[in-house]
């Protein structure tokens, strides 16, 4: 569970502490403030997220390695949470250790009028990693079990058949050969108001100020509320949902990049073997 500590310094099990349990969700239960898996301080996550790099880096290469030369599989990072959550830091400071050609990052706005015309789903599958890449989806499929039902922007009827929608769906991407990492960052009421405020207070911050922000701050319970039926209802050991305390940035970061890594390290994709002789190869650089 999200809201223990542990007074390791690093967890090769942390996809397994972070992971929601089967059953019902209360996201009253899980403190994000937590540090679960590190003990460290705030100076020392951040010195260990910079320590992550050359390994990340290194995993990445093998999966894109291993895709230029015909492997077909690829991972696919979900990133949702409340405004503020901090799913923009994740990408700058996770996916800013790892070499670009290797990545696909989609933020999901709202859906066009076309988009809506072509199914829920449809631009999701135009965004997928190819083979050997590394996909991070700034909101997801799954704003269409949220907001969607929030705001009723669909009747109750339609986002509930969606939930089983998109567990064929993810069904469908891990026989595919996609690993989908699913995290939640949990963040508190408190620490979004500070963070909005934070926002006002600087100037260099107003380009990312949505007043639209604070009226969707006002649907607290019912996002929750939402936010809890997918996490019980989208859950499977394919596809499971990681609950990641967010308070916290240096947390957050360092546990997102800390599970991208332990499933890199799962594929274990190895390099791929030479389609040419390389003795022979060695010859003919060595003479030209």
């Amino acid at each position: 569970m999200a809201t223990k500590k542990s007074a390791n310094r690093t967890a090769p099990g942390l996809s397994s502490s972070l992971r929601v349990p089967p059953g019902p969700v209360d996201l009253s239960s899980y403190d994000p403030r937590a540090t679960t898996g590190f003990g460290g301080t705030k100076e020392q996550g951040r010195e260990a997220l910079a320590a992550l790099a050359p390994e990340v880096s290194d995993w990445q290469e093998r999966l894109f390695a291993e895709g230029r030369k015909g492997g077909s599989r690829s991972v696919l990072l979900v990133l949702q949470g409340m405004d503020t959550s901090g799913k923009g830091g994740v990408i700058r400071h996770g996916a800013g250790l790892m070499d670009p050609q290797g990545l696909r990052i989609t933020s999901f706005k709202a859906p066009t009028a076309a988009e809506k015309r072509r199914g829920f789903l449809w631009r999701i599958r135009q965004a997928l990693p190819e083979p050997g890449k590394i996909g991070i989806f700034d909101r997801s499929h799954y704003e269409d079990v949220l907001i969607a039902r929030v705001r009723s922007l669909v009747a109750p009827p339609v986002w509930n058949r969606r939930y089983e929608q998109i567990n064929e769906f993810e069904e469908e991407l891990a026989a595919s050969g996609v690993t989908v990492v699913k995290c939640f960052l949990h963040i508190s009421p408190e620490m979004q108001k500070e963070r909005l405020q934070a926002r006002l207070d600087d100037p260099t911050k107003h380009w990312k100020y949505n007043p639209g922000d604070v009226d969707e701050r006002q649907q607290w319970p019912a996002y929750t509320e939402a936010y809890e039926a997918a996490l019980e209802k989208c859950n499977p050991d394919h596809a499971p949902w990681h609950v990641i305390p967010s308070d916290r940035k240096w947390y957050r970061n360092w546990a997102v990049t800390t599970l991208l890594l332990e499933t890199l390290k799962d594929l274990n994709p190895e390099w791929p073997k030479a389609d040419f002789d390389v003795v022979v190869e060695k010859a003919r650089v060595e003479a030209s």
